[in-house]
């Protein structure tokens, strides 16, 4: 009696759970309806199979229970029995298979209408490529992939000079306009997901894929990759956004042609040896640092790195948070800064510096770093040097004091929270999985061994 008792409570219970759970898809953000549809067909049918089942069970306990007046009779077979199941069986899988035909029979079917959109993912970044006033994306090849040209695209091809690339995570689409996706992975498989657009596709190396959808409705959706795709696999984050599209046309008209990123405009090292002045009175003549000033080290580090960092203390992305005391400092010396030009020009300068690696000043347990750092290689490399394609900095030989501060505070949300810090969020992430100072000083004793 209670094994039956309890088949019952456990099929009404999943089906009121089903009903009244706060748990449910989120509200959808584009034209595909038929897939919710589907899958309500598929709960339905499941369930009902769920219920009888359970209900018959509960039933069989019940009926065929054990009496010490009757035995059991053997049946070996009921072939009217089999020709029901049979037949029931295979309704309920077509009742659920044959709408995802029909539905994927529309997602392979693109309208020629549809804006095409290079999406590009690589561990552990998103990416994007729009086609030109031409109306095509030139044509890409993994050999001319570089830190000049990350997407790879055809110096040769004049398809490609007018293509719009996207260094950032966030994707912006017109509003009511059908675009297709057309998705590359520059390393392993990733997928392309954004629950409100009820998209997912996987991104497989040497192939590109693609899917298509309709926004319904601007706003800001996340997009995520659910693919396991390596240890920081989970901080592989991405934002689509939806909005008018006169808005989206004065965004894309603002981005830069590939042909103007393949500009770089000579460097006046001179030019940078005098805005440099201003930085020397904290980080050094030689970019040396200065601990009593709180001034890291910048002889060694990447150019690339540093001319972010640049750009971000004169945009607000760093040194506004009220408990950056120090990148408060640092924020107007930046804003002296005019322009990219300006920044290039006293980054240059600082390449041009000799590579002096700071003392350690930060004790800790080696074994226990080495193996906190598995996870810091993956994208700043194994001896800590850095890898541009990541967007990791040097780490080996700078100043570890200055580098213990930071993963305080991208641990503790005073550095990485501001939507034009991209990677800072990501790294934000990475450095929760540092609990105590303890944790962050094993992690640099052991780059300092390295």
């Amino acid at each position: 009696m209670g094994i039956a008792i309890a088949l019952i409570v456990l099929s009404l219970g999943s089906v009121l759970f089903h009903f009244l759970s706060p748990w449910y898809f989120t509200p959808i953000a584009s034209n595909w309806h038929t897939i919710d549809t589907t899958i309500s067909i598929t709960f339905w049918v499941t369930g009902f199979v769920f219920v009888a089942v359970s209900l018959f069970m509960a039933w069989a306990v019940m009926r065929y229970r054990h009496r010490a007046s009757e035995r059991a009779s053997y049946q070996p077979e009921n072939k009217r029995l089999e020709w029901w199941l049979l037949v029931v069986t295979a309704g309920g899988v077509a009742a659920m298979l044959a709408p995802g035909l029909v539905v994927w029979a529309q997602i392979v079917d693109v309208p020629q209408e549809a804006q095409t959109v290079e999406v590009m993912a690589q561990q552990w970044n998103w990416s994007y490529r729009f086609p030109g006033k031409d109306g095509r994306l030139g044509t890409v090849h993994p050999r001319f992939v570089n830190e000049d040209n990350p997407f790879g695209l055809n110096p040769a091809d004049p398809h490609g000079r007018d293509d719009i690339l996207i260094a950032s995570p966030e994707l912006r689409l017109p509003l009511g306009k059908p675009v297709k996706l057309l998705l590359r992975s520059k390393d392993v498989l990733h997928n392309f997901a954004v629950a409100q657009l009820r998209v997912k596709m996987d991104l497989v190396p040497g192939l590109v894929t693609y899917t298509w959808f309709t926004p319904t409705r601007t706003g800001s959706f996340d997009l995520l990759c659910q693919e396991l795709c390596g240890v920081a696999h989970y901080a592989m984050r991405g934002r689509l956004v939806v909005e008018a599209p006169e808005t989206f046309q004065a965004w894309l008209d603002q981005q830069p042609t590939f042909a103007q990123a393949s500009v770089r405009p000579a460097t006046d090292v001179a030019a940078g040896k005098t805005s440099y002045a201003t930085c020397a009175a904290c980080h050094g003549a030689n970019g040396e640092g200065n601990i009593a000033l709180n001034a890291p080290r910048l002889s060694g580090q990447a150019s690339w790195y540093l001319a972010r960092q640049l750009r971000q203390f004169k945009q607000g992305a760093r040194g506004t948070h009220e408990k950056d005391t120090f990148g408060k400092m640092m924020a107007p010396m930046a804003a002296t800064l005019a322009d990219d030009k300006a920044i290039a020009d006293v980054v240059a300068y600082i390449a041009s510096l000799p590579d002096a690696p700071q003392a350690a000043t930060i004790q800790g347990n080696v074994d226990t770093g080495r193996s906190r750092y598995t996870t810091c290689a993956a994208c700043h490399g194994a001896d800590g040097l850095g890898i541009h394609a990541t967007n990791a900095p040097r780490l080996k030989g700078m100043s570890d004091w200055y580098m213990a501060r930071q993963m305080r505070n991208f641990r503790d949300g005073v550095r990485g929270t501001s939507a034009q810090d991209v990677h800072g969020g990501q790294m934000a992430l990475i450095a929760s999985m540092l609990a105590d100072d303890a944790a962050i000083g094993d992690v640099l004793a052991y780059i300092n061994s390295r």
